[in-house]
């Protein structure tokens, strides 16, 4: 398999469209007469809007790794290429312009790891200095990359990433034995580290090198048998250690036999279960929740039916109802329906009257959920707590649904 850069002869639209493709293993009320008028309220106190949709391009499918699960893996035999960095910067730029957010740079591993590494560089420092792009620039660190090489990325990139995949080491044998804990952990480690240095420096030194300020990983949940706990318990640690701005989940598909993987089985991991994840990877940053509480060893799965915090509070009925009038901002987070937004709201709106179901309306909460597990002024108009069977089905929501 040659390694040597070469120009595919499609034109630029079916190269975008190539390269996203292989890319894509990367991985986001009534109201009452006299109910007092909080609009102000829910005008200065609101959520954090969702991130941007980034487009993704591909430097090159050439890849030397042999992963079980990548389109782009060396045991399969189909057309590769590898794009001239300018050429891609090119592409890049009139991706991030046309699409308003930024652009995402990977890559399959090429040659080796700097090497590929040396050829991404080149591509977003084309995109910074000839075509002076200022906007969002994501680029992949190849696992194993040299901390010279990392720092140069840092320099040109508003965010850096190398993804882990695994919950298990085993699991690196199991789905992409090029991999291992050495060659992902510590190129993570010297981000982070870097991310910190850097951040140090622009408080001292006005003019210090401006480093990239986040970085980000992905999981692949299914992969290696780990349970939800087992996933959620190493994102924890991963955010604690690393400063992770996020940790991205994407379901391990193993469909069709990889050549040099005799055995493995055949896995096609629910959607579902990502959209599970992610809500409890949002209680965990957000809301304070752990590991432990969101998948107990009872139930080290999250539930298919149940958001983890409602799922939560089936397990701890015994907490509720909760007084919204007295609680504070933290038990104001475990009553589900009531997220970061209205809990600010509830706080906020206390200063000014007595927290009413009408009140709670008027600021926006749906009472549909959170009725059952709150009291205003002692009052409670949910159903009776002897009676986990109708609240656990009033409970059942379709996915994306607030927690």
């Amino acid at each position: 398999m040659t390694n040597i850069i070469v120009k595919t002869p499609q034109n630029p639209t079916e190269k975008l469209e190539q390269m996203q493709q292989d890319a894509k293993f990367d991985v986001v009320s009534d109201q009452d007469a006299f109910t007092p008028d909080l609009s102000f309220i829910k005008e200065k106190i609101k959520s954090k809007p969702p991130p941007p949709k980034v487009p993704k391009v591909f430097l090159s499918n050439d890849c030397i790794f042999n992963c079980a699960y990548c389109g782009c893996r060396s045991g399969l035999d189909f057309n590769r290429y590898t794009n001239d960095p300018k050429e891609l910067a090119k592409i890049s730029v009139d991706c991030a312009l046309d699409n308003g957010h930024g652009v995402f740079i990977t890559s399959g591993i090429c040659k080796n790891p700097d090497y590929t590494e040396e050829l991404i560089i080149a591509t977003i420092k084309s995109i910074r200095q000839d075509y002076g792009y200022k906007g969002y620039v994501h680029a992949k660190i190849m696992p194993g990359t040299s901390p010279d090489l990392i720092w140069q990325a840092g320099l040109y990139a508003n965010r850096i990433d190398v993804n882990i995949e695994v919950a298990k080491n085993e699991g690196y044998d199991q789905i992409a034995r090029n991999k291992n804990k050495k060659n992902i952990l510590t190129p993570m480690g010297q981000i982070a580290q870097f991310i910190r240095m850097g951040k140090e420096e622009r408080h001292k030194y006005r003019y210090a090198p401006q480093f990239a300020n986040s970085q980000t990983t992905q999981l692949m949940p299914g992969s290696t048998n780990e349970t939800d706990f087992e996933i959620l318990r190493l994102a924890s640690a991963l955010y604690k250690k690393y400063d992770l701005a996020r940790v991205y989940y994407s379901p391990f598909k193993y469909m069709h036999e990889a050549k040099g993987y005799p055995g493995l089985p055949h896995i096609n991991t629910p959607d579902w279960r990502m959209k599970r994840l992610y809500q409890a990877d949002r209680l965990m940053q957000l809301y304070g929740f752990t590991a432990d509480e969101l998948a107990p060893e009872e139930e080290n799965f999250l539930s298919a039916e149940l958001d983890p915090k409602a799922a939560w509070a089936m397990r701890n009925l015994h907490l509720y109802p909760i007084e919204v009038n007295t609680a504070d901002y933290e038990m104001l987070l475990r009553i589900p329906g009531i997220g970061t937004t209205f809990a600010a709201r509830i706080i906020k709106a206390r200063k000014y009257c007595k927290i009413t179901h009408d009140v709670l309306r008027e600021l926006g909460v749906s009472m549909k959920r959170s009725m059952h597990f709150l009291t205003c002024n002692g009052k409670y108009k949910g159903e009776k707590s002897d009676k986990p069977g109708a609240f656990r089905a009033l409970l059942i929501t379709p996915f994306g649904a607030s927690v």
